[in-house]
């Protein structure tokens, strides 16, 4: 049987296309002719192609991060694509400038901040990127310190910055290691740290009370990059060393999330707050045949990118409205079932002989070796499950960890290299939840 796509959203399109035409119902009537013929076989050869995709919307599906945007989002998007709004300046997107001030301050508040500045980005890497921006601007030669665990882009563009970058050692759950941070800040060259609440391999949560005692001792910057992991500060079900690490995080300086990820968005949509307003000064530019529509602070006059899709503030507007970030609503229960296959993958795999979970996951990832007599037996086995399991239409991932993650596991006896690799899986749709006693199944087959 062929999979189905959602496709009642379609009439609901129309109808609210017409309503938008409604307001515009002054100007000259103009043309809207359609090449049917042509743009249909296009558009059939489109299908063609993107059926070489991976089916990342379906929840046989738990490699890497991708997760198919809400109905509501994919309309609103679509919706406003036929205005093509953009967001650097209010004359180029009025209605859509003011749902993205809207909705960033929903995600503020999430947070705990009732007052910041902050914006949409195209990813979490542009994001991270005005934030290690805005710390370079405030502490000039001082370096970016992040754990080894942390997502790579940082030293990245530490280096597009030209800013010295620290790497900090991660411990055994791949969480920054607080002895190697206090050592590093003792020698005065770190003015930015970068904790992550959710890294992308492992999905570990970095001790962000103990890095924020930290600041009593020493002068640095603290930014969180939860652009994976954000909205679990909505989720109940969290173990207590995450509850207290998104318990904290309003005492930090700058924050990032991805939308695009778990707030049900298209790609690309980031966001990048600043919990002081002040920073706005550094974005501070003079663009004459911009700005001229009104008084009012403009997108584009707290912003490094110029042009931006408008189209991504009225998905995630609309979505919010439909899904508002409520702790115990909806929105917040998807994020628990998410935790709760993890878990329950976790449980079932540690109960079995062949499969060793690194750790429990603190989120929605989990990591797990083969067991084998040596680590390069066991890479090889997990490469080999990888492949079989694709061919039974599972979808993992795999991730490669040092020794000093996954040796508490009891994985490999011998270790003939000091690295492991292992399968992963981003449990991150709530219906996998229901089909995870089918991806078991297939698990174990691949064997």
């Amino acid at each position: 049987m062929a999979v189905v796509f959602e496709t009642e959203g379609l009439s609901l399109l129309q109808e609210a296309l017409e309503a938008m035409g409604q307001g515009f119902q002054t100007l000259p009537e103009v043309g809207n002719a359609l090449d049917s013929d042509g743009v249909r076989s296009i558009l059939l050869s489109v299908a063609g192609r993107m059926q070489e995709n991976y089916p990342y919307f379906h929840p046989l599906y738990v490699g890497q991060m991708l997760k198919p945007p809400h109905p509501v989002a994919r309309l609103a998007y679509a919706l406003a694509m036929f205005i093509n709004p953009n967001n650097h300046a209010l004359d180029g997107g009025r209605a859509s400038s003011e749902m993205e001030k809207e909705a960033v301050a929903q995600i503020a508040a999430m947070f705990g901040w009732s007052s910041s500045l902050g914006h949409l980005t195209s990813g979490g890497t542009m994001a991270n990127f005005e934030a290690l921006w805005i710390a370079r601007e405030l502490a000039p030669g001082k370096a970016v310190a992040a754990s080894a665990q942390a997502h790579y882009t940082h030293s990245r563009l530490s280096a597009v910055l030209g800013v010295p970058f620290r790497k900090i050692a991660s411990d055994e759950r791949g969480r920054m290691d607080i002895g190697d941070l206090r050592e590093q800040l003792q020698t005065g060259e770190i003015g930015t740290v970068v904790a992550t609440l959710g890294t992308t391999a492992a999905g570990t949560i970095d001790p962000l009370p103990e890095i924020l005692e930290l600041r009593n001792e020493f002068p640095f910057r603290l930014h969180v990059d939860s652009a994976y992991g954000g909205y679990f500060t909505l989720a109940s079900n969290l173990g207590s060393h995450a509850r207290a690490a998104y318990d904290a995080i309003a005492n930090v300086d700058s924050i990032v999330i991805d939308p695009h990820k778990h707030g049900l968005q298209p790609y690309g949509c980031g966001c990048v707050l600043f919990r002081e307003a002040s920073v706005g000064r550094f974005y501070k530019h003079d663009s004459p045949y911009t700005y001229f529509t009104s008084e009012e602070l403009h997108l584009g006059e707290i912003s490094l990118e110029c042009s931006r899709a408008g189209a991504s503030a009225v998905a995630l507007w609309a979505t919010m409205k439909l899904l508002p970030l409520d702790r115990n609503g909806s929105f917040a229960r998807s994020l628990e079932k998410c935790r709760e296959g993890a878990l329950q993958l976790h449980d079932q795999l540690q109960a079995g002989k062949r499969f060793v979970p690194l750790f429990q996951p603190e989120l929605d990832i989990l990591v797990w070796g083969v067991r084998a007599h040596t680590a390069s037996e066991s890479s090889r086995l997990a490469r080999e499950v990888f492949t079989e399991a694709e061919k039974s239409q599972l979808y993992l991932a795999l991730a490669t960890f040092p020794r000093k993650m996954v040796e508490p596991a009891g994985v490999v006896s011998n270790w003939d290299r000091e690295d492991l690799v292992c399968l992963r899986a981003c449990v991150m749709k709530p219906e996998h939840l229901d089909w995870m006693p089918e991806i078991l199944k297939r698990l174990e087959a691949s064997l």
